[in-house]
């Protein structure tokens, strides 16, 4: 008899699932069992709403009932068991507004056939992944009546018996309404603080009083640049918030420093007596360390037991008062990236990339960019990522890397040289910025007259959480094939769902980084 079940992410116990009283991320048995009982209060307030007809017809309460329950599920968001209690209470009155029904037993879906459990996990994780990008959409005032009622649809057919033939095309839907919910928060956040411009950013800190945060969620960073203007206290992003620092309205504030640390991994080494306060907007939060717990707060859906949590009036005072407190480094203090780079440079996304598509089209066609690689994805712990830092060292010259996501740690500091003006590496931004990846490859496929699997285009991903897969559904709805994903497949795929993306995808594991570039480019 397990204790839990969950294999949701990259890391999930020898790559089958943990069973044990805690998991891989520091997540308690009883907070897994209390995040299997929020989803399945979900489904069953999703069946209540279709047995009404009104799955078409959500309201902002049900979506974002419906969005805070699945973002409070993904992987190093909430260790807090009252929070996640709140959460199904929630979940339960909004219900009962729409009649009798009982919440679903996710046993049912975890002890169940391999292929059918493989099909209902891929939907699952997949719209935990829309969801978080449809709640940063809806704190900016945009939503997307086409995916508040998939979310609907999505979650009753995780409660109904299904087949291969009933849920693939649930799992292909996912991804497509992820691309819509991709495009809507591009559209929030562009609208909202300016389109990204290519923008280098320091890695040192300056002395005196600071704020790290960390995270995706910009209307958070906004407010607390807002808050503390004038106060004499820094702000320095961590991990997916970098690239804020792009963002023409947050590059307005003077106190928006630099970027701290690497990707999220690496927290509780890099944030062991910081003497600044840390700010969690999202994902990824790890157990903190006796070193530094007293200085971190978390806000949205994010929580851990014991800690200050910043409420939706958004009033950040107990942030800014630890850090004037806590009062910074005496000095300034000089950092680096994993690679031992001083800066790196962000703001590559659709925007810039397409003002520039012209000449990146002719240096195609006169041979001087001979191939782009997306590298990127979810960074991670795990033994064997290093791959990417070598892939990404031994691309050709005459070769450009795209990247997004906290993936791109493992290289972005590389000074890896330009071509014909245009650095070799552009950080396209957050996860959610694979919108930008697959504009730049339907531009670059329309400027050549060819698909996008005819394009000199290659995708090496990395994988850690679900929106990690939401990203990889909409690739497969778009048709993309020959993607290379590790650093090794998800546990949830079984070995005949597996077999049917390598037949119909030709998706398939890294290997090395030189027999896989030798594959790619011969």
């Amino acid at each position: 008899m397990s204790n839990m079940f969950c294999f949701q992410c990259e890391q999930t116990a020898g790559c089958t699932a943990c069973t044990g009283k805690a998991g891989v991320c520091g997540k308690q048995d009883h907070t897994a069992n209390l995040q299997d009982k929020l989803t399945g209060a979900l489904i069953g307030l999703a069946q209540a709403v279709q047995a009404k007809g009104l799955e078409n017809k959500a309201d902002d309460e049900l979506s974002l009932t419906v969005m805070e329950g699945l973002f409070t599920t993904i992987t190093n968001v909430s260790f807090d068991d009252e929070a996640i209690q709140k959460q199904i209470d929630k979940t339960h009155r909004l219900t009962a507004k729409f009649g009798v029904s009982q919440d679903y037993d996710m046993t049912k879906i975890w002890e169940g056939h391999e292929d059918i459990r493989s099909l209902k996990s891929l939907i699952l994780f997949g719209i935990r992944g829309v969801a978080a990008y449809g709640y940063h959409a809806y704190v900016l005032g945009y939503q997307d009546q086409e995916v508040n009622s998939f979310f609907i649809k999505a979650l009753a057919a995780l409660g109904e018996e299904g087949s291969l033939e009933t849920l693939l095309p649930v799992v292909m839907e996912t991804g497509k309404v992820n691309l819509s919910c991709m495009a809507l928060l591009d559209k929030a956040n562009t609208e909202s603080y300016g389109t990204p411009q290519p923008t280098t950013v320091p890695l040192d800190l300056e002395k005196g009083p600071f704020i790290v945060v960390s995270g995706h969620d910009l209307y958070d960073l906004k407010q607390l640049l807002e808050q503390t203007k004038d106060k004499g206290i820094n702000i320095y992003t961590h991990g997916e918030m970098l690239p804020a620092h792009a963002y023409p309205k947050l590059k307005e504030y003077g106190h928006l420093k630099g970027n701290f640390g690497t990707a999220w991994q690496s927290q509780q080494k890099e944030f062991a007596d910081i003497p600044g306060a840390v700010l969690f907007t999202t994902n990824c939060l790890m157990p903190p360390k006796d070193s530094y717990k007293d200085r971190v707060f978390t806000t949205e859906v994010v929580a851990y037991p014991g800690m200050i949590h910043i409420g939706e009036d958004k009033d950040f005072t107990p942030v800014i008062e630890k850090a004037l407190a806590l009062g910074g480094y005496k000095e300034d203090r000089p950092m680096t990236g994993i690679n031992g780079g001083s800066q790196v440079t962000t703001g590559f996304g659709h925007g810039a990339v397409l003002a520039a598509a012209g000449t990146i089209v002719e240096a195609v066609k006169a041979g001087a960019i001979k191939h782009f690689f997306l590298v990127g994805g979810c960074d991670g712990a795990k033994p064997g990522r290093n791959y990417y830092t070598e892939f990404v060292k031994q691309t050709p010259k005459d070769t450009i890397v795209l990247t997004l996501a906290c993936g791109k740690y493992r290289f972005n500091d590389l000074d890896a040289g330009e071509i014909g003006g245009f650095p070799r590496i552009m950080d396209m931004g957050q996860c959610n910025d694979a919108y930008s990846a697959i504009k730049v490859a339907v531009a670059l496929a329309e400027a050549f007259s060819c698909g996008v699997n005819e394009l000199p285009l290659s995708m090496v991903l990395s994988w850690y959480e679900q929106k990690a897969v939401c990203i990889l559904l909409t690739l497969l709805h778009l048709g993309i094939k020959n993607i290379l994903l590790g650093p090794s497949l998800p546990a949830f795929v079984s070995p005949n769902i597996l077999a049917y993306l390598v037949e119909n995808f030709n998706i398939a594991p890294i290997s090395t980084p030189e027999a896989d570039l030798k594959k790619i480019l011969g």
